[in-house]
C-alpha cells in the first residue's frame, strides 16, 4: 500500500509539472504560474494534514474533501498532459522526418492552441466533479417498481415498500439537504421503511449530530434495519476488541433510540388484515475480501415454507452466491453497498457505471428465475464526497397479487 501510494503522488507530481508548461507556451503570467504551483502543493499538505496528521482514519467529511481535491486535480493535469503529449509524439516524429531530409532545424515549438485545448478539455471533467460534489449527491431520485407475485397473501395486494441505504452520515456535511431527504422519504407514505445498511463510515459516534432528523421517518409497520460492512468499525484502528464490540454496540443502541428495529440474523412478520409476510435480516454478507457476519440459516429458522418471503441484505453478491442457488424460496431480496461508485450514465435503454467490472449486480431491480434483486444506490455518498450521473436513491416497490 505504502509502495502504491507513493507511486500515485509521484505520478502526481510528475503530470503536475508536464501540464505546467503549457502555461509557458500560452506566456501566462507569473502571478499564474505560482498560484498553479501553489495549489498543487497546497492539495499535497491538505491529504497530509487529514490523512497522516489527525490519528484515526475515518473518512471524515474533511479527509474526503481532501481526497476530492486530490482526485480533481490529478485528473485536470492528467486530461492536459495527454493534449501535450499527443502533440510532442506529432512534434517529434515531425522532427524526425525533416532531419532524415537533410533538414538541420530544432523541433518545432508547441502550439498555443494545443495547449489552450488542453486546458479546455480538461475544464470538463472540472466542471463535472464540481457539480458532482456540490449538487449531485443531493440530487435525489424516487425510483418507482410494481412487482407482481402469485404467492403474494392477497392482504398484502398494494402493499407500499420504501428502501433506502448506505446512508454513509459520517459523511454529510449539509443539515438543511438531508432533512429535504428525509422529508422525501417520509412523502412516499409506503407501509414499511426498510434500511440496508451502512448507517455510518465506522464510528457510532457519527450518528449523533443526526439522529434527532432521521429519528423523523415514519411508517405504519414500522422501520427496519439491518448491519452494513462500515457500520462494524472494520476499517477503523481501535485500542482492543472490547472498544471495537462497544462501539458496535452503541450503534444498535443509537438505532433503537430512533425507532429502527434491527434485524441480526434473524426474522420478523408483517401482519395486515390477518395476513403475514416473513420479513429476514441478515447481518453483512460479501463476496470476497468483505465480511461474513451473516447467517442466512440461522435468520429463517421457524419460518413456515409456505411464506411469503423478503430478504434484506447489505451485499447483493449474497443474493447471487447464496440466496439463488440454495433460498429459491425468498421472492425479493433488498441490497445496496455499490453506490453504483457514484457515478456513471444512465439514460433509457442503456446504461455504464465503472461498477459494473466489479458487480454483476450494481444497481436497481433484476429478475432471475422468479426472485428478484433490488440494488439500491444509496442515500449518501463515501470516500468521494459528490455523484454524478448515479444519483442518490430512494426506491418505493408496490407489492402486487398476481393470479
Amino acid at each position: 500500500m505504502i509502495t502504491f501510494l507513493v507511486s500515485i503522488f509521484v505520478l502526481y507530481f510528475l503530470l503536475a509539472y508536464y501540464a505546467s508548461k503549457s502555461l509557458k507556451t500560452l506566456k501566462a503570467p507569473r502571478w499564474l504560474r505560482y498560484t498553479y504551483a501553489t495549489i498543487t502543493i497546497a492539495i499535497i499538505v491538505l491529504m497530509a494534514y487529514h490523512w497522516f496528521g489527525k490519528g484515526k482514519t475515518v473518512w471524515s467529511a474533511p479527509q474526503q474533501y481532501a481526497v476530492a481535491a486530490f482526485l480533481i486535480w490529478f485528473i485536470v493535469n492528467l486530461v492536459t498532459s495527454i493534449v501535450l503529449f499527443a502533440e510532442d509524439i506529432t512534434r517529434l516524429l515531425r522532427w524526425l522526418f525533416t532531419k532524415k531530409r537533410g533538414n538541420t532545424s530544432h523541433m518545432p515549438s508547441r502550439r498555443k492552441f494545443v495547449s489552450a485545448l488542453g486546458w479546455g478539455l480538461a475544464a470538463i471533467p472540472f466542471a463535472s466533479l464540481l457539480y458532482a460534489i456540490f449538487q449531485g449527491k443531493y440530487n435525489y431520485k424516487v425510483l418507482k417498481y410494481t412487482l407482481y407475485f402469485p404467492n403474494l397473501p392477497k392482504a398484502f395486494d398494494g402493499y407500499r415498500i420504501t428502501q433506502i441505504s448506505d446512508i454513509h452520515c459520517g459523511s454529510f456535511d449539509n443539515y438543511d439537504k438531508i432533512r429535504y431527504g428525509v422529508e422525501l422519504i417520509n412523502a412516499q407514505q409506503s407501509d414499511v421503511i426498510l434500511f440496508t445498511g451502512d448507517l455510518v463510515n465506522n464510528l457510532s459516534e457519527e450518528l449523533l449530530p443526526w439522529q434527532s432528523l432521521f429519528s423523523q421517518l415514519h411508517a405504519p409497520s414500522g422501520i427496519y434495519a439491518i448491519m452494513g460492512n462500515h457500520d462494524y468499525g472494520d476499517y477503523s484502528s481501535w485500542e482492543s476488541p472490547e472498544a471495537k464490540q462497544a462501539n458496535i454496540e452503541q450503534l444498535h443502541k443509537l438505532e433503537e433510540e430512533m425507532g429502527w428495529k434491527l434485524l441480526l440474523n434473524t426474522h420478523t412478520y408483517l401482519h395486515r388484515n390477518g395476513e403475514r409476510i416473513a420479513l429476514i435480516g441478515v447481518e453483512n454478507w460479501g463476496h470476497g475480501r468483505f465480511s461474513k457476519y451473516g447467517d442466512l440459516t440461522k435468520a429463517m429458522q421457524g419460518i413456515a415454507a409456505d411464506d411469503f418471503k423478503i430478504l434484506m441484505t447489505h451485499d447483493p453478491t449474497h443474493w447471487e452466491d447464496i440466496v439463488q442457488p440454495q433460498h429459491k424460496d425468498i421472492a425479493l431480496t433488498l441490497s445496496g453497498h455499490t453506490h453504483g461508485m457514484q457515478c456513471g450514465i444512465e439514460v433509457p435503454g442503456w446504461r455504464w457505471s465503472p461498477s459494473q467490472y466489479i458487480y454483476k449486480h450494481w444497481g436497481g431491480m433484476y429478475q432471475e428465475d422468479g426472485q428478484y434483486l433490488n440494488v439500491n444506490r444509496g442515500f449518501g455518498y463515501h470516500a468521494f464526497p459528490g455523484r454524478i450521473g448515479v444519483w442518490p436513491e430512494i426506491t418505493v416497490i408496490e407489492l402486487k397479487t398476481k393470479e
